[in-house]
């Protein structure tokens, strides 16, 4: 690692470093422990050697890590692009650019937030005043823009050997200079820009912002209020001399950008160029900074829920009617007299919200996961009846689409309009199903789709979601009545654990007794969300090819279920059936032959 050179400013009484050689640490970096940027970076400058001659299980390795995270986003992109953040501080750059990397992440968007206030704080340690970001303070503005140079290097790491899809370039960029370095960056790596400025003249607002967010900042170890406010409204005004805004008029009609007017008060929005960007200014467009919470529970109890049984339309049990009334008295005891009540159109929730005596409304959007095959079934029958489709499931639940089903991808992109009513609504209370409050947990709780599919959600337990500056508060109100646990946990990973939950060995499948030397098929080559197909040709073709994901080679068909074939019996069998009997298994192959003609129809389509 380049030793730094220090030089001392005496304005400021500053020790600044002149060159800065390495990027702020992460939390990896710092388990690491001494030593890891210099491990890091010769990884680094190994790192195209190794990929051109490691070996073949290597190379698949990374193809399926990178197919797995840029597959489903490059239907929505077909190039990276870079958010730019500008605007004055306490403008909220930070809280909509988390924000926002936080949704872009739930919808299947790989992206990450590059926030140069880290970069700063890592190089500079010693922190005194707002002189640092004078504008007549030469070495500084040497040293700040160096960190925007190493920034730029992470987003381009990101997203040309990360698999990223989006970078939010977070940092005030309030010059056209700035400006212009990021758009020459943007230009010579192929990467689309957006510019998200934030713009506020509000006294009241700024002043709210800092004493929220600035008062507890590292920038500020052990400082009272009073004197933060001033040394931060100090910070702003050195901004304020070189601040240029984008003029969509002259200089700036034709970049890609969007104005944020008074937290939201008003918006100009400029040459959207792709889908993309019209998914950011519409949700820009729909996040409101204002004090509520949300309330999200399950139905009571149901009798399916009692079985074992997943889907279907059940009512409630007796436990399910006491949590009903208990539900009542916890609304009553918090006084929450505005709340909104949403749920389902299924009869288990609309049965828990009767019993409130408040008016309600049916969101068909929130309904459970449509199990398709499976529903009314116990994962015990579904095990038994389809060993492979459960095998499956297990590989990658989040991705796994049920046979006439939903994944629960499939179910974040249809829970889509509900988050944004949430983020524009007052107090509401959400009832809803596991599989529904596990997505919508995730998406205010920052969760990865990996995680998303195991978080718990009890019955009879509400959760109460308060949005705080840069996150969300959680408190857990269990109502002390007693239900079955319906939660089902990550299944264990490698071999023997295949062995456990699927009770077949890797590369073979066993049923009635019967063994089947074809392997058996991943998850991604099969059903999932990245293809609207069923039947078994199965070839994952994404409509739109982003950088680093190319076309991928035509796939061996994969084998038919064993599970969903057909037996041939004996003609002295076949006799003894009853005509009920024919008349349920010829029903079945017409169903299916149904499914693999529109299936053919949809891939053709598509």
């Amino acid at each position: 690692m380049i030793q730094q050179s220090l030089v001392l400013n005496r304005d400021a009484d500053l020790i600044l470093p002149v060159t800065i050689a390495r990027r702020p640490q992460t939390s990896r970096d710092r388990k690491a422990g001494p030593g890891s940027d210099r491990r890091g970076m010769a990884a680094r400058q190994q790192r195209p050697a190794a990929a051109s001659d490691g070996s073949a299980e290597a190379r698949r390795t990374d193809l399926r890590v990178n197919e797995k995270k840029c597959s489903w986003a490059s239907y929505m992109t077909n190039s990276p692009t870079v958010i730019v953040m500008i605007g004055l501080p306490a403008r909220g750059k930070t809280y909509m650019s988390k924000k926002l990397t936080r949704y872009l992440n739930w919808i299947g968007v790989p992206t990450k937030v590059f926030n140069l206030g880290v970069y700063r704080r890592e190089a500079v340690q010693s922190y005194k005043s707002y002189d640092f970001f004078r504008h007549d303070n030469k070495e500084a503005m040497q040293i700040r823009k160096q960190f925007a140079l190493v920034a730029l290097e992470d987003v381009k790491a990101y997203l040309d050997e990360e698999a990223g899809q989006i970078a939010v370039f977070d940092a005030t960029n309030t010059t056209r200079e700035r400006r212009e370095l990021i758009l020459n960056f943007a230009k010579d790596n192929s990467y689309k820009v957006f510019f998200v400025e934030s713009i506020c003249d509000d006294p009241d607002v700024i002043a709210t912002n800092i004493l929220d967010v600035k008062v507890s900042s590292p920038d500020y170890p052990e400082r009272d209020r009073e004197s933060v406010m001033e040394d931060f409204l100090k910070r702003i005004e050195c901004y304020k001399v070189t601040y240029q805004p984008l003029d969509p008029d002259e200089h700036d009609n034709n970049l890609s950008f969007i104005q944020v007017i008074n937290v939201g008060r008003r918006f100009l929005v400029n040459r959207v160029q792709d889908y993309i960007q019209s998914k950011i200014v519409y949700y820009l467009m729909n996040i409101h900074v204002h004090s509520h919470s949300i309330y999200l529970c399950r139905h009571g109890e149901s009798h399916y829920n009692v079985e074992g049984r997943i889907g279907g339309d059940s009512e409630l049990s007796e436990r399910g009617k006491q949590f009903s009334a208990a539900l009542k008295g916890f609304v009553e005891e918090h006084r929450l007299s505005d709340l909104k009540v949403w749920t389902s159109q299924l009869r288990r929730t609309i049965q828990t919200a009767e019993e409130l005596g408040v008016p309600y409304e049916q969101w068909k959007i929130l309904n459970e996961i449509d199990a398709g095959v499976c529903e009314e079934m116990s994962y015990e029958m579904i095990e038994e009846t389809y060993p492979e489709e459960f095998a499956m499931r297990g590989q990658d639940k989040y991705h796994y689409r049920y046979p006439g089903g939903e994944s629960y991808q499939d179910l974040v992109q249809r829970l889509e309009p509900v988050i944004m009513e949430l983020e524009r609504q007052g107090n509401v209370l959400v009832i809803c199903h596991q599989a529904v409050m596990r997505c919508l947990l995730a998406y205010f709780l920052d969760k990865s789709a990996d995680d998303l599919p195991y978080l718990k959600c009890p019955l009879h337990t509400v959760l109460k979601l308060t949005p705080v500056a840069y996150g969300c508060k959680v408190d857990l109100f269990d109502l002390k009545v007693e239900a079955v646990n319906t939660h089902r946990d990550r299944p264990l990973k490698g071999r023997d654990a295949k062995k456990v939950s699927t009770g077949f060995e890797p590369g073979t499948l066993r049923f009635m007794n019967k063994v089947s030397t074809d392997a058996v098929p991943p998850a991604f080559l099969r059903r999932n969300s990245f293809t609207p197909l069923s039947s078994q040709d199965q070839i994952k073709r994404p409509r739109l090819y982003s950088m680093g994901n190319p076309p991928q080679a035509r796939m061996s068909q994969a084998p038919a279920l064993p599970s969903m074939q057909f037996s041939e019996v004996s003609e002295g069998a076949e006799l003894l059936q009853s005509k009920c009997s024919r008349r349920r298994r010829m029903c079945s192959e017409l169903k299916k032959q149904r499914e693999r003609l529109f299936s053919t129809w949809m891939y053709h389509q598509f």
